[in-house]
């Protein structure tokens, strides 16, 4: 079981608008060319923030438009919010608050083996860096720029931590860089 946090950024890092929007990136690449079909296959459970899942809710149709269903994943989602949000009809949502360890191990209680994706929010990546329990990161880079917005990895990551696996050209408009993560053996 890996802790896998994967996510578009704009070249200079940043993965949403300041207002969380996403139309940046729609028109830069496939996602059959990537490495997501692969991906998803080993996927047992979905974490994002409440910025994410709103983004879901506000655009399903745009979603429901492009993958037949307001809600494409089969699999369970934690969604860390400190508000009421409401659900989507169909989806297996677990809306939690507090800290990431405690989610992490009931997760990890039934996931067995699969993979958890951190679909969306910097910060939410950062908390699991930041706990110890991040594995990966699958980063697709478009070739635009943003100025400012939602950090791709709000964090401070010195090598030796990060270790580039693979580079994936996405035609002419994303390259998929794909990271390992050491995690700290300090306990």
């Amino acid at each position: 079981m890996k802790v896998q946090y994967f996510a578009a950024s704009s070249l200079d890092g940043f993965i949403a608008t300041e207002d969380d929007s996403l139309e940046w990136l729609f028109a830069l690449g496939e996602l059959d060319n990537s490495s997501y079909p692969t991906f998803i296959q080993n996927v047992g459970t979905l974490v994002m923030g409440s910025a994410t899942y709103e983004w879901m809710l506000n655009h399903a149709e745009q979603v429901a438009a492009e993958t037949g269903s307001a809600w494409p994943y089969t699999q369970p989602t934690w969604v860390f919010s400190s508000r009421k949000l409401p659900l989507i009809e169909g989806a297996d949502i677990h809306f939690v608050q507090g800290e990431i360890t405690p989610v992490y191990s009931e997760i990890q209680s039934i996931i067995e083996d699969k993979n958890i994706w951190i679909v969306g929010g910097g910060e939410l990546a950062g908390q699991f860096y930041d706990a110890n329990l991040l594995d990966e990161l699958i980063i697709q880079i478009g070739s635009v720029t943003l100025a400012k917005g939602k950090a791709l990895f709000p964090r401070r990551a010195l090598a030796p931590t990060l270790k580039l696996i693979s580079v994936h050209q996405m035609g002419e408009g994303m390259a998929e860089l794909h990271y390992s993560v050491e995690r700290s053996t300090a306990i």
